[in-house]
């Protein structure tokens, strides 16, 4: 299947990402890196927000989905593990998720059955609410806080010890969630 040019440009700002980071990511550098004025771009990306929310889809969509067969807490580990996978793959990914996500209907999608596998564990929907944005918000934090420290890409090392350090926190959400339900 042949790439089209608009995938060719979010390709390369993708990898610009990878090499410059976020706050160096600029309409103007993206374009010399491609050979071409900045205002081409405008022709595939109507401005740098929809250039960035492009590049978040492109996260969200490239991680594998995440349907767990399981109880509530491992759908909850495994929805939070994979939301950390995909933001890790570029870096400042986690920046980039929180910052210039505009919800697609997946996104929407993705939320509404999260909160509805807390609903099914036995919350109302205040607390599957908040117990839903409490995972999300820990692992945007984290994973922002984590790529910050550690740069990109990390070392195995101090991956494998980020992972250990992830998954603790995460069990001291998942036994709050437990205890909400009893």
């Amino acid at each position: 299947m042949p790439v089209s040019r608009r995938d060719e440009v979010l390709q390369a700002a993708l990898d610009l990402l990878d090499e410059v980071g976020l706050d160096a990511l600029t309409t103007r550098r993206l374009a010399e890196r491609l050979g071409v004025r900045p205002g081409a771009l405008y022709r595939h990306f109507d401005s740098k927000r929809a250039l960035l929310e492009a590049m978040v889809q492109h996260l969200l969509t490239s991680a594998p989905e995440t349907q767990v067969a399981g109880d509530w807490a491992q759908q909850v580990r495994a929805v939070a593990g994979a939301g950390r996978a995909a933001m890790l793959t570029r870096r400042d990914g986690a920046r980039l998720l929180v910052s210039h996500l505009a919800p697609s209907e997946a996104a929407r999608a993705g939320w509404e059955r999260f909160v509805g596998v807390l609903r099914g564990a036995g919350l109302d929907e205040p607390g599957a609410l908040l117990a839903a944005d409490t995972v999300f918000s820990y692992v945007n934090g984290f994973t922002i806080e984590e790529q910050t420290r550690d740069g990109f890409p990390q070392t195995a090392e101090r991956r494998a010890w980020r992972d250990q350090v992830f998954q603790a926190g995460l069990e001291l959400i998942v036994a709050g969630i437990r205890t909400s339900l009893s």
